[in-house]
């Protein structure tokens, strides 16, 4: 994890330049998602619902439905959607200036032309005063250059979180984005069932929010801005948050607790900007951690280990043996 401030692949990221564009890929994600929670049996945590990044932008990967087998994908290299199915069917269109409702409707059109059933519920969630998607005729722009930037920017930020899962040998989720907050996200459980959690995400069904926060968790993430920042954003929370979880000490120096959110937040720019971005996202994400299992009283001895390493199968140790 070694290079420095202009190390190639961190880009510079803001969000006011973009934040239109960015409004609109996030409802296009919402868009792919809602496709693959239609056709995909429910999976803890609402695992079965997210995106992944891939070398050219993001996919909901394969989505078995009775039409076959189908992915949606928004290629944001050659900025285009990309919908394919088995048997080499595919079918697409460029990511251009567009309203929402053009965009749902294309996209429909895509799957339908591969052999798929497009059908899904047909509005945004977690967003205040959502618009149907197929009602909402406003321009939106795309700014390709910027789009770029994010996805590279993911493209860096996935490997250090993945890195990351390793050390760990409790439950823990994949590297994956929810497309409700647009937030890349990695989560951690104790094992320990959670109080009910008290819901009331704006247009998320309770119950969806209740059964992804069923057992107790410290969770790390990336949004590129909005959702109560105008930034581009690192966090991590703890789920029911323990007492003195915000009174611990994190790292790096430009980590602080936000009272408002309940999160410790990182911005995008202390980590590009750092001598180590990798290892300042990387003390970000292992301190944050720390304070929620040690403020929890995580059974850490049974839950921790070393990080990962490519090609070597994690020892086991016996009882008794250190």
């Amino acid at each position: 994890m070694s290079g420095g401030a202009n190390e190639p692949g961190w880009p510079s990221l803001g969000y006011g330049d973009w934040s239109d564009t960015c409004a609109a890929l996030h409802l296009w994600t919402q868009i792919l998602g809602k496709y693959r929670v239609a056709h995909t049996p429910w999976v803890n945590h609402s695992w079965h619902s997210t995106l992944y990044v891939t070398p050219r932008g993001l996919t909901t990967g394969p989505v078995h439905e009775r039409g076959g087998c189908v992915s949606l994908s928004l290629d944001l290299t050659e900025h285009r959607l990309v919908a394919e199915a088995d048997g080499g069917t595919r079918e697409g269109f460029a990511l251009t200036a567009m309203s929402v409702a053009e965009f749902h409707e294309r996209t429909r059109q895509a799957v339908v032309a591969v052999g798929g059933t497009f059908e899904i519920h047909g509005a945004p969630n977690e967003l205040p005063d959502p618009v149907p998607f197929a009602k909402d005729h406003a321009h939106r722009p795309y700014d390709a250059a910027a789009v770029a930037r994010y996805h590279r920017a993911l493209l860096h930020i996935v490997p250090v979180f993945e890195h990351f899962r390793t050390g760990f040998l409790g439950k823990v989720s994949p590297v994956h984005l929810f497309w409700g907050a647009l937030d890349l996200a990695v989560t951690r459980f104790s094992g320990r069932r959670a109080p009910l959690h008290p819901a009331g995400i704006p247009n998320l069904p309770d119950t969806v929010a209740q059964e992804a926060y069923s057992h107790e968790v410290s969770s790390a993430g990336f949004w590129p801005g909005g959702g109560g920042v105008d930034e581009p954003m690192f966090y991590a929370y703890a789920y029911p948050e323990p007492d003195g979880f915000a009174e611990q000490p994190v790292s790096p120096k430009e980590a602080y607790y936000d009272t408002t959110l309940g999160e410790f937040l990182l911005p995008y720019a202390a980590v590009r900007d750092s001598e180590t971005p990798a290892e300042t996202l990387m003390a970000f994400l292992q301190s944050t951690y720390d304070a929620a299992a040690n403020a929890g009283g995580w059974d850490r001895a049974a839950l921790d280990c070393s990080l990962g390493r490519p090609g070597e199968p994690r020892p086991i140790h016996r009882q008794g043996e250190s």
